[in-house]
């Protein structure tokens, strides 16, 4: 299969910034909904909430629709570099303007020292997708690596819970082995799968080698979370933070 045909610039360009004023739009419209009690007195918490809240958003909508994109187009699976769809091609512009609206928004709010390590992925998320926007190469590759987002579902979920005091609620019990259980599906097995792919490239100078640096990065900072994710939930004797400090906003991506 032959990729596609790059599409005039100005279509890529209208709907990343579409998708993210929608973006936008769709935080200013979620601020209007009342806060949790523990959260409406912190600015701080104030702020993750409604971040988490269009997070959430994106995950729930990004992560079907990429399950659908490969139940449309299995040739995605082992074709990565040229399979695509236009409905894939949407999808990784979808999620492109969420990467660009959510770092606006943590550097407007001057939370970027804070979440620096989530900058970095979203710096590292838009270089990778940004070749199937404008080049059309590597379009499945992108959609496979938004399979992480039903993962987030949940991942989101754990984080709101706790920012909200909640982690004594059942559901929150249940959802941390839920989001073990989603971890491996949704984000180790995907990555597993798209860097032994990606390794071909290795001794090559091209954009698949480019996209494999990336890509390696990204399986470190999957396993740091990992720790960290297992630390705090299952092992929290392990954790060196003080006790009743909040986890780090980047480990709900």
């Amino acid at each position: 299969m032959e990729a596609a045909r790059p599409p005039d610039l100005w279509l890529p360009l209208l709907l990343l910034l579409s998708t993210t004023l929608g973006f936008r739009g769709l935080q200013r419209l979620l601020r209007r909904l009342p806060l949790p009690r523990h959260v409406r007195p912190d600015p701080l918490r104030t702020w993750r909430w409604h971040n988490l809240l269009v997070s959430l958003a994106h995950s729930v909508v990004s992560g079907v629709w990429s399950l659908l994109c490969v139940w449309q187009t299995p040739q995605m699976l082992v074709d990565i570099e040229t399979a695509s769809s236009p409905s894939g091609y949407l999808l990784v512009c979808f999620s492109a303007g969420y990467f660009i609206h959510d770092t606006m928004d943590i550097l407007v709010s001057r939370q970027a020292r804070a979440s620096w390590e989530y900058l970095l992925h979203h710096i590292m998320a838009m270089g990778a997708f940004f070749s199937g926007i404008f080049k059309c190469r590597f379009v499945a590759g992108g959609v496979l690596t938004l399979w992480v987002e039903v993962s987030n579902i949940f991942l989101t979920l754990r984080m709101m819970m706790k920012i909200n005091n909640a982690q004594g609620l059942v559901l929150y019990r249940i959802n941390k082995y839920v989001n073990l259980v989603m971890y491996f599906l949704f984000r180790l097995a995907p990555q597993a799968h798209l860097t032994r792919f990606f390794l071909r490239y290795a001794a090559e100078r091209t954009l698949g080698t480019f996209l494999m640096v990336i890509l390696l990065l990204l399986d470190l900072m999957i396993l740091t979370y990992f720790s960290r994710l297992l630390r705090s939930d299952f092992c929290p004797r392990w954790g060196r933070g003080q006790p009743g400090k909040e986890d780090d906003k980047f480990l709900t991506d």
